[in-house]
């Protein structure tokens, strides 16, 4: 993993971990005890240059990530073309999901589209709080539910033969990342070309 970490609280270390007690704060199941148990957890700094990746295919997701800065995409590679098939930014989590979850190689990619400041907690200490927490249980249900609907509107999204109806749920549904993401890998999360995106924008 080209990635530089830190165990000993770098520089900015404080102000990550504000910027994630400040997401979990908005959490309506979490409580100021609830925040305050998970925040330590949270042991691993990352820096990831711009395309530098986060985990590649192959490699098992062994931790969940709170995005600080940044922007990343989760793409598979294809022996013709790199399908982008999600992406991450500040104040988001992210990980190989499926690998993440069940505990197997991923087949995805994750990579910095710019330089991208991450904290981590390990998949063992999240899933004890899980365990020993029910609020947090109850948030990570949320997040699942959360991410079956995206992946559900995502596969319609995908159904859909027009590229036009393609960008304008995507834009009802995110419109922020045009201002996060670059248009090459946009058009491929659409499934169309840059200069289809170009024209239709």
């Amino acid at each position: 993993m080209a990635a530089e970490s830190a165990q000993t609280q770098p520089a900015g270390f404080g102000a990550k971990l504000a910027a994630l007690a400040a997401l979990l704060r908005r959490v309506p199941s979490l409580t100021e005890e609830d925040v305050a148990a998970c925040l330590p957890l949270w042991k691993k700094a990352v820096t990831l240059k711009r395309n530098d990746f986060l985990i590649r295919v192959g490699q098992v997701e062994h931790h969940l990530y709170f995005v600080a800065s940044g922007a990343m995409r989760i793409y598979l590679p294809d022996a013709s073309e790199e399908i982008c098939v999600g992406f991450a930014y500040g104040a988001s989590l992210v990980c190989a999901f499926p690998s993440f979850v069940e505990n197997r190689p991923s087949d995805y990619c994750i990579q910095a589209l710019k330089k991208t400041e991450l904290l981590a907690v390990s998949r063992a200490d999240f899933l004890t709080l899980l365990d020993r927490n029910a609020n947090f249980a109850r948030f990570w249900r949320m997040e699942l539910e959360r991410v079956l609907v995206g992946r559900i509107e995502r596969e319609i999204d995908l159904l859909l033969p027009e590229p036009e109806r393609r960008l304008q749920r995507l834009l009802a549904r995110s419109p922020h990342l045009f201002q996060l993401i670059p248009k090459k890998y946009i058009a491929s999360y659409l499934r169309m070309t840059p200069e289809t995106l170009s024209r239709l924008r």
